[in-house]
């Protein structure tokens, strides 16, 4: 039995949006982008999230503001995933963006599914579920005046972020579809 080709659908937006936490929402991509089914946005941004918006328990009890002057935003959408295969998809995700940074040349520690340079963050994430799906949010700095801790941007390490995002996008497509292509093609073992 041959199974159906599983598609991501990635879009990369040219206006500037603010990532408020709101994104989280299930159908975000659907409804604003008409992008139906398994996707990842990508777009350039601040980012300013309310504690009414805030996913991250951990730091709504801290009381921490999740901010910075601009962000490349990913939010990548999954439809019939758990929090658990939500959060290995969010590695998943970090890990392309690592390599990415990597393959320029950078040293690049990644601690869960935070990224560091120099022992400053450049990087937020989460993952979360809706009753319709697992939602997925990475925000790597590009300016990260506002920060509420020691962080880098990519302006400041030289890297351009259009062009790092939608290679990001396509590493993270390219494993989506090869995860799926790969349970294709394996025979069960009775």
């Amino acid at each position: 039995m041959e199974g159906k080709k599983e598609t991501m659908r990635t879009l990369f937006l040219k206006e500037r949006v603010l990532y408020d936490g709101s994104q989280l929402h299930s159908h975000w991509a659907y409804k604003n982008y008409s992008l139906l089914g398994d996707s990842v946005v990508a777009f350039i941004g601040p980012c300013e999230v309310k504690k009414e918006e805030m996913v991250d328990l951990e730091d709504f009890l801290k009381g921490e503001v999740i901010r910075a002057e601009e962000m490349l935003h990913f939010i990548c959408e999954h439809f019939g995933l758990d929090l658990r295969e939500t959060v290995y998809r969010q590695r998943l995700l970090i890990v392309c963006a690592k390599e990415a940074l990597e393959e320029r040349g950078l040293r690049i520690l990644r601690v869960g599914d935070d990224l560091f340079y120099n022992q400053r963050k450049l990087s937020i994430s989460i993952a979360t579920i809706t009753p319709l799906s697992g939602k997925i949010h990475l925000g790597i700095n590009i300016d990260p005046r506002g920060a509420p801790l020691p962080a880098v941007g990519l302006k400041e390490i030289g890297i351009e972020p259009v062009g790092f995002g939608e290679e990001v996008m396509r590493r993270y497509k390219e494993e989506i579809e090869g995860i799926h292509t790969t349970m294709y093609k394996v025979k069960g073992v009775p």
